[in-house]
């Protein structure tokens, strides 16, 4: 595990939060606070996933640039707890806060007017009150989302590409983004099979409730390989830890998600990645140039370079970068059209004529 917390890290528990700052710039703090903040969702600051990614952009940024910088765990996911942690990092000094996470598009939004001097940076998210029905963003605010669905959809296609034919999905909470690249994926072996003309792949499809790794998630992961299941995509933060855990003992293989996850199990064979690090440092680079896009919501795609697989990476047998570098120009020019969360409300709703999709309830 790559360490992102020093031995001399300061740790502070106000207000039941958890906040580090880095021991570098620990003196420039004393004077003027921590001018870059970070706040996790429910994950950790090392879940080798999302909140991860979205700190080694912020810290990058921040070490090119000599800026300070700290990160914030709230107590718990609930929204006071999250708008807590926004104001424990404004009255650190922060001049810009990355929310790290779609549990924050209601925090952001409470908060958003009552900061307008500090930059907000929403990772896979956009503002909105809690009846969905305003969706105001201030011109503070940026939200960043990702074509999960793309992403997704890559890992699907190269899987069954590359000779694997009983899949399974197993996603964290439901929320959007997850769903898009549970979506994508089916989509991506669908699209493969359809190729091969294959008729009998076959995708076991699953939401676990929680990004956070469990027993549980291992044993369930488990029954999947025992029952024929040969690769999970492990789509939920930690309990991609869990499912590479069972992968290991049995012999079978991960899809690792968000990052290039290949260095925490010879079982990751590939991972539907966002580039999450990328995309916040590039956020913050415009609010240092004066091109900042506040007060709107992009979305980040395949013809950003956003999302994407570690082919250098991937332990795939038969499928290569040229293969790949071919299904990726088809989407960069919009040649494979796929379905969302807006397009249908369940999996089994998705236009799919090769492949079989069992949900496990």
């Amino acid at each position: 595990m790559r360490k992102l917390i020093s031995a001399a890290c300061i740790c502070l528990s106000v207000f039941s939060l958890v906040a580090c700052g880095s021991k570098d710039n620990s003196s420039t703090n004393k004077e003027s606070g921590y001018e870059l903040a970070l706040i996790t969702d429910a994950g950790s600051i090392d879940d080798k996933s999302f909140n991860q990614g979205s700190w080694e952009g912020l810290e990058k940024f921040a070490k090119d640039n000599n800026l300070t910088k700290k990160y914030y765990k709230p107590a718990d996911k609930s929204t006071e707890a999250l708008k807590s942690a926004i104001d424990l990092a404004v009255k650190g000094g922060a001049k810009t806060i990355v929310c790290s996470g779609f549990l924050f598009e209601v925090p952001v939004y409470d908060v958003q007017k009552t900061y307008p001097d500090t930059k907000f940076i929403l990772v896979d998210g956009a503002p909105h009150d809690k009846g969905y029905t305003d969706f105001t963003i201030t011109d503070n605010v940026v939200g960043v989302t990702f074509a999960e669905h793309e992403a997704g959809f890559l890992a699907g296609y190269a899987a069954v590409k590359d000779g694997y034919k009983k899949l399974g999905f197993m996603g964290g909470m439901a929320a959007q983004s997850v769903m898009r690249f549970g979506y994508g994926f089916v989509q991506g072996a669908d699209y493969a099979a359809k190729e091969l003309g294959l008729t009998d792949v076959e995708v076991k499809y699953n939401y676990t409730g929680t990004f956070d790794a469990s027993p549980e998630i291992q044993s369930a992961a488990a029954a999947w390989y025992s029952q024929g299941t040969e690769v999970i995509f492990a789509c939920g933060g930690s309990i991609g830890n869990s499912i590479m855990a069972a992968a290991d003992a049995a012999g079978k293989k991960v899809i690792g998600v968000d990052v290039d996850q290949s260095n925490e199990s010879q079982s990751v064979i590939t991972s539907a990645m966002k580039q999450l690090s990328t995309a916040v440092y590039d956020q913050l680079q415009s609010i240092y140039d004066g091109k900042f896009a506040g007060g709107k919501t992009l979305v980040l795609s395949a013809k950003d370079n956003a999302v994407g697989l570690p082919m250098d990476s991937s332990k795939f047998s038969t499928f290569t970068k040229d293969d790949y570098n071919a299904v990726f120009d088809q989407l960069v020019k919009g040649e494979i059209k796929l379905q969302t969360d807006s397009d249908a409300d369940d999996v089994s709703k998705l236009a799919l004529s090769n492949v079989k999709v069992e949900e496990i309830k």
